[in-house]
């Protein structure tokens, strides 16, 4: 198999140079050619290839020098060095520096072709391994987990867990609806681990950070060859979940052509791969989440109502942590004991008599933004026994002997600039949230919460 490999032929000699890239052009192979190093680490900046054919003895950069600078700036593609002063000593140096292969001059077309396919069997070999790796990554992460993640002793809490129990015994579609924040992946997790299916995969899939190819493509997978770039088979998040959950967060910003596939999916059992003509079934429970109103969506003809339907067999709400202030003592102590065991150098205490402080608060990024601020104030506060004043610095309020009052100018200009540097972001991303979230230097999990917080989520 030929195909789908670039390769850069780096030779002075004019002569050699174009007899390698006909005796490669032949084969099937897209060949690129150049006469000197840096002409052709220019290219290779902004065209990746899989091979570089380079010789040793060239000028301004010899081969060696041009092995270095790949392997060190494009550490997936490989080098054949060749040369007509092959010794034992520069084979092995060149190894060492990791050329793949040294062939000495001269060489026959076809000894050449059986030295690029073996080149070729090592990256195809390379890429499976780094697939089932990634693979087995993400199916190893989804079981580092623990139930008791999920913290409160309140009433609505107590209905919560009840209802939890009751939902995991059955294999029907959940939503769950809350506010950024508010742990809806947590449910998720606590539903599918005291399911039936809880030694089986916990896959989650967040629909809103990729656009519509992108996220057809992890969710059915894609065969080689379906688009630019699939220069392999790849199996979605459907075929990883098979046996067991598939968690698909923010729901509600899929597109409408995606809304009719998954309702595809839910109706009959069956789908696709991109690319592909195979029909394939899974034996996967949904559980989808969304911080919106999926009804407000529906009535403005941005959510399919039968997709709907399907997707809430059984609805769970959960409450922001302003509905549930009594929980926030547990929270602030699970928090507290949670981060300073990952800071072993940090001794921290809040006082008891502080805690009214969070109660006060409203907390707009619920329990995500409790988590944040404690950690925080682990880190900023000077004294071993954290502040009052800090506390209500952190929560936005000055300490007076009147109370608490709102941060004034300063406040608004904080709040004003970072609401631009966002909005700036997401112009520059072209509305992709997690390429903003990069420019940024923050988690997309952050940026969403903190374009809720701004007003920017449409």
């Amino acid at each position: 198999m030929k195909v789908d490999l670039k390769i850069l032929v780096v030779e002075d000699n004019k002569t050699m140079r174009l007899g390698i890239v006909e005796s490669l052009s032949r084969e099937g192979y897209t060949v690129f050619d150049f006469d000197n190093g840096p002409a052709a680490l220019t290219f290779l900046s902004g065209n990746p290839a899989n091979i570089v054919i380079t010789d040793l003895k060239m000028e301004p950069m010899d081969g060696l020098e041009l092995l270095k600078s790949v392997k060190s700036d494009f550490p997936g593609t490989e080098v054949l060095l060749i040369s007509a002063y092959g010794t034992v000593d520069t084979a092995v140096k060149a190894m060492q520096e990791g050329a793949c292969d040294f062939l000495t001059k001269p060489f026959s077309p076809e000894e050449l072709r059986i030295r690029v396919r073996k080149m070729q069997e090592k990256i195809l070999q390379k890429e499976s391994l780094e697939r089932l790796q990634a693979e087995h990554q993400i199916l190893q992460n989804e079981y580092d987990y623990q139930y008791e993640e999920i913290i409160g002793q309140s009433q609505v809490m107590q209905k919560l867990f009840a209802l939890i129990n009751r939902v995991s015994q059955q294999d029907s579609t959940v939503l769950i609806e809350g506010e950024s924040g508010t742990g809806k992946e947590l449910i998720a997790r606590a539903i599918h681990k005291k399911s039936q299916r809880f030694d089986k995969p916990f896959i989650k899939m967040n629909c809103g950070v990729l656009n519509e190819n992108l996220l057809e493509s992890e969710l059915f997978g894609h065969e080689k060859g379906a688009f630019t770039g699939a220069i392999r088979q790849k199996r979605g998040r459907f075929e990883l979940a098979d046996g067991g959950t598939l968690f698909l967060d923010e729901i509600g910003d899929i597109s409408p052509n995606m809304q009719i596939k998954l309702l595809r999916v839910l109706q009959e059992k069956e789908f696709e791969r991109v690319g592909g003509e195979t029909t394939l079934q899974v034996d996967v429970r949904i559980i989808s989440a969304t911080n919106r109103n999926l009804s407000e969506l529906i009535s403005k003809g941005q959510f399919r109502e039968d997709l709907f339907y399907r997707l809430s067999v059984i609805p769970i709400k959960l409450p922001a942590l302003r509905e549930r202030k009594t929980d926030i003592p547990l929270l602030v102590d699970h928090f507290m004991k949670k981060i300073l065991q990952s800071k072993s150098n940090l001794k921290r205490q809040i006082s008891p008599d502080e805690i009214h402080l969070f109660k006060e608060y409203d907390w707009p990024g619920n329990i995500r933004e409790l988590e944040n601020v404690i950690e925080r104030l682990l880190v900023i506060s000077p004294d071993e026994i954290i502040s009052p004043q800090l506390i209500a610095q952190q929560l936005g309020k000055h300490t007076t002997q009147a109370g608490y009052i709102n941060n004034t100018k300063l406040d608004t200009a904080l709040y004003n600039y970072e609401k631009n540097l966002i909005i700036e972001a997401l112009k520059k991303a072209g509305g992709i949230k997690n390429r903003a979230a990069k420019l940024l230097g923050i988690r997309t999990s952050t940026l969403y919460y903190k374009m809720e917080k701004f007003g920017l989520v449409k």
